[in-house]
């Protein structure tokens, strides 16, 4: 414990006595003053007496070994301690138990294995004589049959601390489980009031109680399967929790980075939850995270978003007793301010961890979830939550509504808290029912009703002015495009197949105007050259900056290209994507017109000896995550499901903030909504970033884009390229060094020189296991870009062991092709005779 010191019985007798043997089998006694060390000295079991009790009071425990300040982590006898006199001792039995009893033979506690020998089909009094009781590194006490199968171990019944590999569950039928329960005191063993535990019904939640009354409560489990977070205390501490929940039991595991010093969670006498870890410099235990943080966060409303968290009433609320809360005694709570009626509307609360005591409904989109809490009188909130959770197990059931204001109780308003372990994805947006809000009773009231009616009047009259505006642009635009298109090399039905220009919005330049823009194309506007083309810089009448990208005429893909561009960029948006502003076909000219991105590509930095520096790591682990948003948004979230195919570090745009979009979606393919792949007999892309199946069969998917995108994750981390030698040690290529180096365990030996010493070594690591995940050689091994996203933006989790990547050797001959098909400036090749190593 951090705050308690431990008297040691083994220390009051000769070390003669001791013995440091990891086990205990039949005929062997653990007696006072002896102990059982684990095989690598971690933990130690024997008798221990806390400090100040009279007469002294003995405990079967296991503490820690190495450290200084003796630490119990599990208690036997919680309830019956031993006194000194009595000399204890344990012993296993012939049936396969442990005992511990006293001089007076009165057994003071024992494992109780019958049931367990029992549904094993062995008999309690069968032939034990193998049995073995063994203490691991991991603190986990571990009674084994002769059949080597676990009969019992300390870890299925925790005391009050939660161990790396210890298990916390709950039953989902029967509601069984296990919890921590804290000491009763500093200097007392004995079942204290807080205890911390999973509760399943009606919702996963996890509660520190005092007594049986909630303390503390967490957010709704939304189905999240893994969390992680990072801390920095002497050294890199990056701490993964997993959730594992099945039609049985609901349970969470947690384990710690490889090298962390000791770290324990600890339900402590004084009812706080705490993640401690071991600081060897002050040799003491210090506090990285714990729940309830701040006073006001036991079950109760906390606002956050101030610099010191306070105790509030929601809005529409007040304090029963005005004159506690100015004593800063919160007991009393809050009530309404007036009473509510049916009328009334709903203010919106976002960034909530939402109340306790929720009733879920049926399933409900949003609008009919509003619908149904409006039409209750009683209905006094609602939340569209986040359950995913739900979906996973066949309930898509979201609709969260509150009945009646006794129900609000313990939510918080989430801001900055140096403890608080909520995440965003655990935070929902509350509709609270307040008085006033519609048909309010006072000036006030009317004033904050008449003046968004009267804005909204004038904002539908705007929308209906520039539709009709927007309606007859279009027509203009449709007509001045059939003219174009038909002067042109193909027709509009040829570029804009199956009538999507009445999909989108896009204007159409003459090229007139761009030649004078450009001064016929001057190269003092060129600020760079494409697969397809040259790329001009040009400030429009306004001062608004564009980037114009000229096809190439000799360009035998440009047509299709072209069409692709300007039918899926249209369509798409999303942050990190660039932005399609127009286009201009006339003649054999075509030009795209798009949003003028003032760093330009991700390769003219990261590859550059002198800009890279500029790159820290905080910036490339915001360019990585925005890269992977965008091609999710791809993948998964924008009305297309489009595959991109050329995704690479020239293809990447930087905007004035850093901010990553990615661009050239010339070889972009539309796929269908129960489509997975595809095949084409036309490969193209860049060598190095092709994922194997599409360069060698033709066949790309998603999972094409996941390869690409995990070669540009190690290119960031590690600033070089895919194709360079000079760095990586005679390896053929990045792949193949950062596979290597990776199965080594030095993986962070790939990590940019110029940014491992101000890194983030934990994140670094992780987006090296990523990057190696992504360009495994069977796609069906690749990770979707959810789950690329999902563990980034949590920092951590656990990750399964990456299989042999693909990677591949142009041969000589093939290499003087790339080269000549680059000065051509074609992006397609074709890599016809490939060498797996």
């Amino acid at each position: 414990m951090n705050s308690i010191s431990i008297c040691v019985a083994a220390f009051l007798f000769l070390p003669a006595l001791c013995t440091s043997d990891d086990r205990l089998v039949p005929g062997k006694t653990l007696s006072l003053g002896t102990t059982i060390v684990s095989d690598g000295g971690v933990f130690a079991l024997g008798f221990f007496s806390p400090s100040n009790s009279t007469p002294q009071k003995l405990y079967l425990g296991i503490w820690y070994n190495n450290i200084p300040r003796l630490t119990v982590a599990w208690v036997a006898n919680r309830e019956a301690p031993a006194i000194s006199s009595s000399t204890p001792s344990l012993v296993l039995t012939n049936n396969s138990n442990l005992v511990m009893s006293d001089v007076n033979g009165r057994v003071l506690w024992t494992t109780n294995t019958t049931a367990a020998a029992s549904s094993s089909s062995q008999s309690p009094t069968s032939n034990t004589t193998g049995s073995v009781v063994v203490l691991m590194n991991t603190g986990n006490l571990i009674l084994r049959s002769p059949s080597g199968m676990v009969l019992w171990q300390s870890f299925d019944h925790p005391t009050d601390m939660f161990l790396p590999g210890m298990k916390i569950w709950k039953s989902h039928k029967t509601h069984e489980g296990n919890r921590l329960v804290s000491w009763n005191g500093p200097d007392d063993p004995s079942l204290g009031a807080f205890s911390a535990s999973w509760e399943t019904d009606p919702f996963i939640q996890a509660f520190i109680r005092n007594g049986s009354l909630p303390e503390w409560r967490s957010p709704v489990w939304t189905g999240a399967t893994v969390s992680s977070r990072f801390f920095q205390a002497n050294t890199s501490i990056v701490v993964y929790m997993a959730y594992v929940d099945t039609v049985d039991e609901m349970s969470m595991v947690f384990t710690v980075s490889d090298g962390a010093p000791p770290l324990q969670y600890v339900m402590s006498y004084s009812g706080r939850f705490e993640l401690r870890v071991w600081n060897k410099d002050s040799s003491e235990w210090a506090v990285l995270t714990m729940s309830p943080d701040v006073q006001c966060s036991r079950y109760g409303y906390c606002d956050y978003t101030d610099a010191t968290p306070t105790c509030k009433c929601l809005d529409g609320f007040e304090p029963v007793d005005k004159e506690e809360w100015s004593n800063a005694r919160f007991s009393q709570g809050c009530q309404r301010k007036e009473e509510l009626r049916c009328s009334d509307g709903f203010l919106v609360l976002p960034n909530m961890k939402v109340p306790d005591k929720f009733v879920r409904i049926g399933r409900k989109t949003l609008k009919e979830c509003a619908a149904e809490c409006s039409a209750n009188c009683s209905c006094v909130a609602y939340a569209y939550a986040n359950l995913n959770w739900s979906t996973a197990n066949g309930d898509e059931t979201r609709c969260l509504v509150w009945i009646g204001d006794h129900q609000l109780v313990d939510t918080q308003k989430m801001g900055v808290s140096p403890y608080s372990t909520a995440g965003a994805d655990t935070l929902e947006t509350l509709y609270l029912r307040v008085a006033g809000l519609s048909g309010g009773r006072t000036k006030a009231n009317a004033v904050k009703i008449t003046l968004p009616i009267l804005a909204s009047v004038i904002v539908l009259s705007s929308i209906m002015i520039i539709c009709i505006c927007k309606f007859r642009g279009r027509k203009r635009n449709e007509e001045n495009h059939r003219k174009l298109m038909h002067r042109g090399a193909v027709t509009s039905e040829e570029l804009l197949e199956e009538n999507t220009t009445h999909d989108f919005e896009l204007p159409f330049l003459k090229f007139q105007d761009i030649l004078v823009s450009t001064n016929n194309f001057s190269n003092t506007f060129m600020i760079g050259q494409g697969g397809f083309g040259k790329v001009y810089k040009v400030t429009l009448e306004g001062g608004q900056e564009v980037a114009i990208k000229r096809l190439s005429k000799d360009s035998d893909q440009g047509i299709q290209e072209f069409r692709n561009e300007v039918v899926l960029i249209a369509k798409l948006q999303h942050r990190n994507l660039v932005r399609l502003l127009g286009c201009c076909v006339e003649g054999d000219e075509r030009l795209l017109i798009y949003e003028y991105l003032p760093n330009k590509s991700l390769d003219a930095v990261l590859f550059n000896s002198e800009r890279k520096v500029t790159l820290d790591w905080p910036m490339r682990f915001k360019i990585i995550k925005g890269v992977a948003r965008g091609l999710l948004y791809l993948h998964h979230d924008s009305r297309l499901t489009i595959v991109h195919r050329d995704l690479k570090a020239s293809n990447v745009l930087l905007d004035a903030e850093m901010r990553p979009k990615i661009a050239d979606f010339g070889m972009a393919r539309i796929f269908g909504d129960n489509q997975d792949s595809a095949n084409t007999k036309r490969v193209v892309g860049t060598y190095g970033y092709m994922a194997p199946e599409y360069a060698m069969e033709g066949i790309f998917s998603a999972k094409s884009d996941v390869y690409s995108f995990g070669v540009l994750l190690l290119e960031v981390v590690s600033g070089i390229k895919i194709s360079s030698v000079d760095y990586i040690l005679g390896y053929p290529n990045l792949i193949v060094y950062a596979w290597n180096i990776w199965k080594e365990g030095k993986a962070k030996e790939l990590v940019d020189r110029c940014i491992v010493e101000n890194c983030l070594l934990g994140e670094a690591l992780l987006c090296i296991h990523m990057g190696l995940l992504c360009v495994q050689e069977n796609p069906d091994d690749r990770p979707f870009m959810s789950s690329v996203v999902f563990n980034l933006e949590n920092g951590c989790t656990i990750l399964p062991n990456p299989n042999h990547p693909a990677y591949f050797a142009c041969r000589n001959s093939e290499i003087g092709q790339l080269s000549e098909d680059i000065l051509k400036s074609k992006n397609a090749i074709t890599l016809t005779a490939i060498e797996g190593r």
